[in-house]
């Protein structure tokens, strides 16, 4: 990699291009030595370039590049969006959510389309990301299908893999763990993950987009307890106010569904109190 680099790079170019590497990979540690040796510069140049972003980053309310000490030290970006910034965020969120068309027979809130754009997932998994940088996961547990963006993304954010728990077990996975668990509705319903997905003594944050009983959470806690991992949290994009006694406890919400209009079917969404300015 090196040899490609024989020309002086500029500092400019450095930086651009050590902020592209941060950012492509959150919440992972880059050695000094890895940029030292792929810009050839030395480590004092590094280290300067280093607090350069930091200062950039925070100014800007970028997130954060932090420098991490120790034997496997180094340098790390982590998303970290202000308190008025996921504020601004999940107010226009909730104010999407609150149009009037959303609301489905049966007293559902229609939300994919939301859920499935990238720059919404991704803001929703960064904020829900901030939660839990300093518990360590090493996974993001989510079950199919809708929750599946924004768990990816705060996957993303914390740098540890996506495990997708699933209705039915996929012969292309292998052997699987299956458990059955109360639902919506009271209903007792499947739930199945392949033995290879998670390891014993294993961090899980359990996330999801949406929660209203808390059936389906409290499922997933039970199979990571069949995996002999532990749960570190549970968040979801959006819990109902009723029932307020949730069967999953300490579970946080970004936003509060709060009631439908019966009049005009519009939802009335709220973003929960904690993420209020």
């Amino acid at each position: 990699m090196r040899g490609v680099f024989l020309e002086k790079i500029k500092r400019n170019e450095r930086l651009s291009a050590m902020a592209r590497i941060l950012t492509d990979a959150p919440n992972r540690i880059h050695t000094l030595g890895e940029f030292c040796e792929r810009f050839g510069a030395a480590k004092s140049t590094v280290s300067e370039d280093v607090d350069t972003l930091s200062q950039a980053f925070a100014r800007f309310e970028m997130g954060e590049v932090a420098t991490v000490a120790g034997a496997a030290g180094g340098v790390r970006f982590r998303p970290l969006l202000s308190k008025a910034a996921a504020a601004r965020v999940l107010e226009d969120l909730a104010a999407r959510l609150c149009e009037p068309g959303r609301v489905l027979p049966g007293g559902f809130l229609y939300t994919s389309d939301v859920t499935s754009e990238s720059d919404t997932a991704q803001r929703i998994g960064e904020i829900l990301a901030v939660e839990y940088y300093d518990r360590q996961p090493n996974l993001v547990l989510t079950m199919e299908t809708k929750g599946i963006p924004i768990a990816l993304m705060t996957a993303r954010a914390l740098g540890v893999p996506l495990v997708i728990a699933r209705r039915d077990s996929r012969a292309y996975e292998g052997s699987a763990v299956k458990i059955n668990y109360v639902g919506g509705g009271d209903r007792i319903e499947t739930m199945a993950l392949a033995r290879r997905a998670v390891k014993p003594g294993q961090r899980a944050l359990i996330i999801d987009d949406f929660m209203k009983g808390g059936g389906t959470l409290q499922g997933m806690v039970e199979m990571m307890q069949e995996f002999q991992a532990e749960v570190v949290g549970v968040g979801v994009m959006i819990a109902t106010k009723a029932p307020q006694k949730k069967l999953v406890e300490g579970a946080k919400s970004l936003l509060v569904l709060e009631d439908f209009d019966q009049e005009s079917h519009v939802a009335k969404v709220a973003v929960s109190p904690e993420y209020q300015l």
